[in-house]
This record gives structure tokens, sequence and C-alpha cells, in this order.
């Protein structure tokens, strides 16, 4: 039985794989109709979604599963110990996918769970994200070779899973990231990734745009913080030193890269509006690969 935490568990081939399947499934989706046939998919968020919520569960019900969401608030996961209640829910279904706001939590949860885990997104990893981003660039461009992406905005969560896809598939990846998500800081993953060479810090756009077949950005306030009346001296803090990184026409200086984001968007903050709605914007395909990668993820996970 395997996890998935950050995407540092997958190798090269398994990454791969899980890939191009995905793309099958994208092409073909009705030969997967009863591939999860009576497979139960347990949905446990602490944390609001919309594209993981609604990718997992599009993506198990047509392939023939069912999904049971619980709110982690309201259920008795808020009250007791994290180990008995992993070890209760796991006997009534074949996989979990968990969001939460702490990666120990997760941890906790993976270590008692006596069913495949996938991280649907906690403090540190996005490891579905990037599964989609790394499947969308590899659809537009029939390649990893010779692809660099540069990822401009707050080093955070989607950044590590990024960098750790990148690094196992040997994408290029430019990283513009002037502050740091405390909670997000992965050390070891970033030293890792340094030394292979396929990652870099960048100082501006100006730098990394003209070296680039993508550029992608992510909010610069985290979802959960965006209207929180405690946090707005550090969301004005974060405005004033992104401003100048944001993704726009004078920005690219006349480059057409091929703009990502992964969503909720913040036009006029970390993207111009006139950029989402560009004809090389990726945006919607890539979000749409949530669902088609997922699907994939949980054959392998599940050994179909």
């Amino acid at each position: 039985m395997s996890h998935l935490i950050s995407l540092q568990e997958f190798d090269r081939e398994t990454l791969y794989s899980i890939i191009e399947r995905g793309l099958d499934i994208k092409r073909n989706p009705r030969k997967f109709d009863h591939a999860c046939e009576r497979t139960g998919l347990l949905m446990l968020f602490q944390k609001t979604s919309t594209r993981t919520s609604l990718s997992f569960q599009s993506g198990m019900g047509q392939m023939g599963g069912y999904t049971v969401n619980m709110d982690w608030d309201a259920s008795n996961f808020s009250l007791s110990p994290i180990r008995y209640e992993a070890r209760y829910v796991s006997r009534n279904c074949d996989l979990i996918v968990v969001r939460l706001k702490k990666h120990a939590d997760l941890l906790e949860l993976a270590e008692y769970s006596r069913v495949p885990v996938i991280n649907g997104c906690c403090d540190k990893y996005h490891p579905c994200q990037a599964l989609a981003d790394l499947m969308t660039i590899y659809e537009v461009s029939g390649t990893f070779s010779g692809i660099t992406v540069t990822y401009v905005g707050i080093h955070n969560n989607v950044a590590n899973s990024l960098t750790a896809g990148c690094v196992v598939l040997g994408v290029k990846l430019l990283l513009v990231t002037p502050i740091v998500n405390e909670a997000s800081w992965d050390e070891a993953l970033m030293q890792k990734a340094l030394r292979s060479g396929y990652v870099e810090r960048v100082g501006s756009l100006a730098e990394a745009v003209p070296r680039s077949q993508f550029v992608y950005t992510d909010t610069w306030i985290d979802m959960e913080f965006f209207d929180d009346p405690q946090y707005q001296e550090e969301k004005r803090h974060r405005i004033q030193t992104m401003s100048p990184l944001q993704i726009n026409p004078r920005n690219l200086g006349g480059h057409t890269p091929y703009i990502m984001h992964d969503m909720p968007i913040h036009p006029g903050l970390e993207i111009d509006e006139s950029c989402i709605e560009s004809e090389r914007s990726i945006i919607y395909q890539q979000a749409e690969n949530r669902m088609h990668v997922q699907k994939s993820l949980m054959l392998h996970l599940l050994q179909k």
C-alpha cells in the first residue's frame, strides 16, 4: 500500500505512467466507466475546496465508484486523537483524500490508515495540483525534454510539489519567490532540488520569462486568510512586495509563454485579466486535468 503525500513518492517511470494514463483517460473516458465499480472514496476536508472536491467526486463517480463527504470539523476527528478515527474510517472505504491545515495531521492519518491516503492539500504540499500541472505541460508540449517553467509567487505548498515533480521528470523550473510561507518550507527538498540542476532561484521575471515556455503564478494570500481581519497587515505587505511580479503584458516583455494558474484567481493581484483570457492561457485546461490525472492516480493506488 502506498500514499500520495508530497509527490516525492514516485520515481520517473511511475510518475510518467500516471500522466500518460491520465491523458488516455481524458481521450477515452468510457473505457474506464467500470474501473472502480463499488469502490468507495472518503473525502475528509478541513478546508474549503472547489477543484479538489469536484474533480475527485466527478472522477470516482465516472469510474463507477462512490464518494462520501465528511467535514473534519463536523466529525469526531475534531474531538478525538487522529489515530483512533483513522483506524475506524479506513475500514469503511478503499481510498481517502484528505485536505487538512497541518501537514503533521496528514502524516498521522496516513500512518494509521488501512487504505491509501491522498493529500488533497496541506500547508506543505499540494501534489494533486502538481500532477495536473505536469500533465498539462506534457499535453501541450508533447515532451518534458527541453521544457522550462517559471513559477512566480509565494513559495508555498504548490511550489514544493511542483519542485518535486520537476526534479523527478527532468523539467527545468525557475523559482521567482521573494516571500516564503514559513509552514511550507522544506529545506531537504529544496537542497535536493537545487543540487539536481533542474531547479534554480531567479531574482526577476525579466530574467526568467525569456527562458520559459510556461509561466505559472498562484495567489499571494492563502484562501483561509484572504478575508481574515487579523491578516490584513500581512496581506498589504504581500501585495506591496509582489505587485512588481504580477503576470501582465508589460512584465512578459513581448514574450508569449503559456500562462498557468492553479486557481482560485484574484485578477488585478497576481495576474492581469488580459492574461487570464489570452489565447496563450491554459488555466482552464490545467484545472480540467485535475480530474483526469486524479482518476489515473486513484487507479494506480488501487493497483487497478
